[in-house]
């Protein structure tokens, strides 16, 4: 297990391949931790670096008064980047992650040689969608939302085979406390501003059947960015690393080809 404290923060993360090889840092979603990963990694070319780390109130990482903001988590990863002196690296942030990538990107950008903005936008829903979410869980614990939260995360095939199980039981094990902080970051990050004037090549990734941030959310944070392209995962839902790793991989591998990163 390793950890960095940085940003005030202990940080749980994973750093796996070629200490010179180049790096390519993950960001999870709301609700999970590095895991959601897992499957898309052995689909990835050898010789790259990469790096998982679990979001601060999430999985193993330490979890610190709320509420948080979406600058702070991205301070967090920049440290984290530094901890490991990375640099040119490949940010791969979906949902929330999604939201952070584009923060360091525009705060730090000199860290980054390209983005990868996974189902995620540049401001995602209203706050009183958040602050009703935030009350169901108050009320009732992150079970509350856990069947919801399914239905977005996930396509319906995907829920029919019941592959879907382990991932609410990770969901439900998250901390109330760090699901609520973020919950919050989110609410009050609207980054379309910021993210109209980034200039690094960007790609972004949709689900065709992804609840959360729908297809059409992606695509107008897409047309932000000037050098941005968009592909939509027909029949994937919020998650789509894990309903189709391979193809979501093959996204990847093209990006990181045109970015001369493998």
């Amino acid at each position: 297990m390793r950890t960095a404290t940085v940003n005030g923060a202990e940080l749980h993360y994973a750093d796996q391949g070629p200490r010179d090889g180049k790096a390519v840092v993950f960001a999870n979603s709301l609700g999970t931790d590095f895991r959601l990963w897992d499957a898309l990694l052995p689909h990835l070319p050898p010789g790259l670096r990469l790096v998982r780390y679990d979001m601060r109130g999430h999985g193993l990482s330490q979890e610190t008064p709320g509420p948080y903001s979406i600058g702070q988590l991205a301070d967090d990863v920049a440290g984290l980047i530094g901890h490991l002196s990375l640099s040119d690296v490949v940010f791969v942030g979906l949902s929330i992650g999604g939201l952070v990538g584009q923060s360091l990107a525009a705060r730090r950008g000199g860290l980054l040689r390209g983005l990868v903005i996974s189902n995620s936008a540049a401001k995602i829903g209203d706050a009183e969608v958040w602050q009703a979410r935030i009350g169901a869980i108050r009320d009732g614990g992150i079970r509350a939302i856990a069947e919801p939260t399914m239905d977005r995360w996930f396509s319906p095939a995907f829920r029919a085979s019941g592959a879907d199980a382990p991932w609410r039981r990770m969901l439900e094990r998250q901390s109330v406390a760090g699901y609520i902080a973020c919950c919050e970051a989110i609410a009050a990050a609207d980054l379309r501003h910021a993210t109209a004037k980034l200039a690094l090549p960007v790609q972004l990734i949709g689900g065709g059947a992804d609840g959360a941030t729908p297809p059409e959310t992606v695509q107008a944070t897409a047309n932000l960015i000037t050098a941005a392209r968009l592909e939509v995962m027909a029949g994937a839902g919020h998650l789509p690393c894990v309903e189709a790793p391979k193809a979501y991989a093959d996204i990847l591998i093209r990006f990181l080809k045109e970015l001369g990163h493998v």
